[in-house]
């Protein structure tokens, strides 16, 4: 028994050595280092009017500008940890977002135009998030892969299944 519970010990130890370390990625670094400079996004309305431009938005979504932006192949299989905004794609029985998109800036794919491809990550997550909290930053923490995936909201570059998600939290000495 003493013998058998070593081994397991040992294994476990293996396998956490050789495990791949979780890699913080900025959006800026889905971006091949020579593909051209992105434009800033292009605000599609006046949001100072929000409540009345939400009341009568039922017009198509706007055009995506780069649906086939390049990527980085290199970031393929990697384990890691980005931050964004979460776009609902599937909601589930209990009123959680469980697939989404994630991208880098607060009303993208809603009130301007899609971002690149390469700025959008399609995100799968058993246990998602719930609808209520979708208006906040979150980080997402797993598996990514350098493959396209379309919908109504905009093309992507990456996917992810994502193991964790939860709030950012912005800390800064200077707002303090």
């Amino acid at each position: 028994m003493r013998k058998m519970i070593w081994m397991m010990f040992l294994l476990c130890s293996v396998h956490s050595a050789y495990a791949e370390p979780l890699r913080t990625l900025k959006w800026e670094d889905m971006v091949p280092a020579d593909a051209p400079p992105l434009p800033p996004p292009t605000a599609l309305h006046d949001l100072n009017q929000l409540a009345d431009l939400l009341a009568e938005e039922t017009g198509p979504a706007a055009e995506q500008q780069y649906p086939n932006a390049p990527v980085v192949p290199e970031l393929h299989g990697l384990t890691v940890k980005l931050p964004g905004y979460i776009v609902p794609l599937t909601i589930d029985d209990n009123s959680r977002i469980t697939e989404f998109l994630l991208v880098p800036y607060f009303g993208a794919c809603i009130h301007v135009p899609p971002p690149p491809s390469n700025q959008i990550v399609y995100v799968q997550s058993e246990g998602g998030v719930a609808l209520g909290d979708m208006w906040q930053p979150y980080w997402i923490e797993g598996l990514l892969s350098v493959e396209s995936f379309s919908s109504d909201m905009g093309d992507t570059g990456y996917r992810a299944e994502a193991f964790n998600i939860y709030p950012y939290v912005f800390d800064s000495p200077a707002i303090k």
